[in-house]
């Protein structure tokens, strides 16, 4: 029980990605609270998880994730661990981006790091051993085509982490990413769908020329991405800070 007396808050904590890191921590001992906008996911979710708390909450919004981790407090004391897992891929030439999408794009991948990771800090830096793991992706450390703003997003997440890395490397906080390649989750399908609706291409087509850019020719696990975060979280993992850790089958 790694985890026992931690304080782990995850966003967009209801399914895939944030579902799994949520189970992982769990399982170590840790007090979850869940973020996200919809309720009935992280409902779902809590019922296999004991004392875990449902914070329903926009991380674009910064009243509500005030809102939100004053519940958490209330609830299960001080956040030791943040999990900014919260995000959103939607795919267009870049010729047809427009200044909305592009907004969204940015105040849910990116915006969103800024209000929880604000929201947190003082709890964090209070902590014997805070740590903040930021869920990127591949696409903030190498080029997509068709995802322009989703890639600018990642690459502003994984600048982010190594900001704060630097500027509280004297202190007990940590602040790493992972970075998942294509992985098993709604995400992915969608962008499925999206490649077989504007192509033509059947389903399986489609998710094949997702999975081709792992090496390994497979989509990743969730639960796999939850590993990571896991070992990033722990306090023997105190000297590794400002990091991009790469759960993507070998593609670079």
């Amino acid at each position: 029980m790694r985890f026992q007396g931690q304080h782990a808050a995850v966003t967009g904590g209801g399914t895939g990605i944030g579902a799994a890191v949520a189970r992982a921590l769990a399982k170590e001992g840790a007090k979850l609270t869940l973020i996200g906008r919809r309720r009935e996911p992280l409902e779902q979710l809590a019922v296999d998880l004991p004392e875990a708390l449902v914070a329903p909450a926009d991380v674009t919004v910064r009243s509500e994730i005030d809102n939100a981790f004053a519940s958490a407090r209330a609830a299960h004391g001080p956040i030791t661990i943040l999990v900014n897992n919260a995000g959103a891929a939607h795919s267009a030439p870049f010729a047809r981006v427009t200044a909305e999408s592009w907004r969204r794009a940015m105040a849910v991948n990116l915006d969103a790091l800024l209000h929880c990771c604000q929201a947190a800090l003082p709890d964090l830096l209070a902590a014997s051993a805070g740590r903040i793991v930021t869920i990127a992706s591949t696409a903030g450390l190498k080029g997509y085509a068709y995802t322009a703003p989703y890639v600018a997003a990642k690459h502003g997440a994984v600048g982010l982490t190594r900001a704060l890395a630097a500027e509280f490397a004297k202190t007990s906080l940590t602040v790493n990413a992972v970075c998942p390649g294509f992985t098993d989750t709604d995400i992915v399908a969608d962008s499925i769908t999206t490649i077989a609706a504007t192509t033509g291409r059947g389903r399986d087509d489609a998710r094949a020329a997702l999975t081709k850019f792992n090496p390994q020719g497979r989509l990743i696990d969730p639960v796999e991405v939850a590993n990571a975060v896991v070992w990033l979280c722990q306090k023997e993992s105190r000297s590794i800070t400002g990091q991009t850790v790469a759960v993507a089958g070998g593609e670079i």
